[in-house]
């Protein structure tokens, strides 16, 4: 094994967040305002009243801008992987590439087709194929979330495949595996949900701007009655399918379960935290508490984790100094074992250049039986294995705090829209105004959960993160992420400017 470049391994890592984190600011209003493009422009075509159309048009505008930097950032991430995953790239481009391919292929191709008829078919158009059109890019925008939520779902769980010790590849066996993997259904369905979320609250929070400034208020009035129905709806699917995302962890993903519940030892009727705070510097094996204050729900983390509420729950040293009455195998074994697999292998390529095929048969043999553990072999020391624990816990606590508070505002806002008094209720205005950047912030930290939560693995259990990188000088890659630090932040400013500019003109202006 040689020598591993932890300079440009950690860059690469900051660049590709970076990268990730900008495009994944307009993701999710993609996602969800592409649907309430749809809806809007649904009641407009049963109704035919024109403030519908008006009401439409302007929200199409918004989702236009944001769509075509969300493009943009979105071709720069993939093109990182070529660039600093080289690693990653050949050792499981087979599988990984082809739900990316399949992604733009189908889905943005779909998208691209319908895009031009939905903004510049109005007049061209009937009103008929324009609806169809607009139900077309929002179909094909959230296809192309299910086509990369496979390939992410796989890092997470990684089925379907079989490695080949000839080319030292990953290689797809059952593709059917890989689309319909437990975590793989989960993520998309909890990341559509909550963008639905997110796209409401966009939706939301300018419309009660325009309400607390006295603006387009019976558009504004419009705008939130649908808005409001489609983000308790949403609100609702995003806790049903974390709860799923959650079980997934608890079977395929402890150590990720661990750490965003901040459980160090393992039991049996684990209770899960709904408010504390971590003790500072606490580090695996060394004592100390991990909290400084908790609260805690009786049996929750098992029920969470396995559906039963006396079910055996490990913590993070169980996982990392294992548990022999729960058979779990130390980390160290596991190291020890992965070890012998990169020997073997290099045993097996040295006899097969020899035209050794007896020595070529017994290093495949033994190969074979610690195979498994492969991954494990490039690892220092088991507690290598633990991610980040501060991180993801408070991203997921504050996750499930924002997705709660959210549901609530949805139905004071349906209610209020139902009663009429809505444009009364300053304060709750002032909470629309706002939901969208706490929605929108807890997106960001779903994929810290999920990301941050899966260190130090770049593939689950099989490939770490400081194997999968580009052999280049960490000078390189540092050089492109201030590039493209002031690129993307470039882009945000603009973007931001374009989207003020038209929401100050208003409905009107489209």
């Amino acid at each position: 094994m040689g020598e591993i470049d932890l300079g440009t391994v950690n860059w690469a890592r900051a660049q590709f967040t970076l990268t990730a984190m900008y495009h994944w600011l307009f993701v999710p209003i993609t996602l969800g305002l592409s649907f309430l493009c749809a809806f809007f422009e649904t009641i407009y075509v049963r109704t035919g009243k024109q403030e519908w159309k008006n009401l439409t048009k302007f929200w199409m505008t918004l989702f236009g801008i944001n769509f075509a930097i969300g493009v943009a950032t979105g071709i720069i991430m993939e093109f990182e992987f070529g660039t600093n995953w080289s690693n990653y790239s050949w050792m499981v481009g087979d599988i990984f590439g082809a739900p990316l391919a399949i992604e733009g292929i189908v889905a943005f191709f779909l998208e691209a087709t319908f895009f031009a008829v939905m903004f510049f078919g109005w007049e061209r158009a009937s009103k008929g194929f324009h609806l169809f059109s607009t139900w077309m890019v929002a179909i094909g925008s959230n296809l192309s979330a299910l086509w990369i939520l496979i390939a992410n779902g796989w890092m997470q769980l990684p089925v379907g495949m079989a490695f080949n010790p000839d080319s030292a590849r990953f290689e797809m066996e059952n593709i059917w595996e890989v689309i319909f993997s437990s975590v793989a259904v989960a993520k998309f369905t909890h990341t559509t949900t909550s963008s639905f979320v997110v796209g409401s609250c966009f939706v939301i929070a300018v419309s009660s701007w325009y309400l607390l400034k006295g603006r387009h208020v019976d558009m504004a009035k419009k705008s939130i009655a649908v808005a409001s129905v489609f983000g308790l709806l949403s609100g609702i699917a995003t806790a049903i399918t974390g709860d799923e995302s959650a079980f997934a962890n608890g079977h395929y993903q402890p150590m990720k379960m661990a750490g965003y519940e901040g459980l160090y030892k393992g039991s049996k009727g684990a209770d899960i935290v709904a408010l504390g705070v971590l003790t500072s510097g606490k580090k695996v094996g060394d004592g100390q508490e991990p909290f400084a204050f908790e609260i805690t729900l009786p049996k929750g983390l098992s029920l969470l984790a396995k559906r039963e509420l006396n079910a055996f729950v490990p913590g993070i040293e169980d996982l990392v100094y294992g548990n022999e009455e729960e058979g779990i195998m130390p980390a160290a074994e596991k190291i020890a074992k992965g070890k012998l697999a990169i020997a073997d292998l290099a045993a097996y390529k040295a006899a097969g250049k020899a035209g050794d095929e007896t020595a070529k048969a017994e290093a495949l043999e033994r190969f074979t039986v610690n195979q498994p553990y492969m991954g494990f072999g490039y690892m220092d020391s088991p507690e290598e294995i633990v991610p980040p624990v501060a991180s993801i816990y408070y991203s997921f606590h504050y996750m499930v705090y924002a997705g709660t508070a959210i549901i609530l505002l949805m139905l004071l806002l349906l209610r209020s829209t139902l009663k009429n008094t809505l444009v009364d209720q300053k304060w709750l205005q002032v909470f629309g105004v706002f939901s969208f950047f706490m929605m929108l912030l807890s997106s960001e930290f779903g994929w810290v959960v999920a990301e941050v939560g899966r260190q130090p693995w770049a593939i689950q259990d099989m490939l770490p993160v400081k194997m999968a990188t580009t052999n280049i000088a960490s000078g390189n890659v540092a050089a492109t992420f201030f590039i493209f630090l002031a690129l993307f932040t470039v882009l945000m400013i603009a973007e931001v400017k374009i989207m003020l500019k038209q929401i100050n003109i208003g409905p009107e202006g489209v």
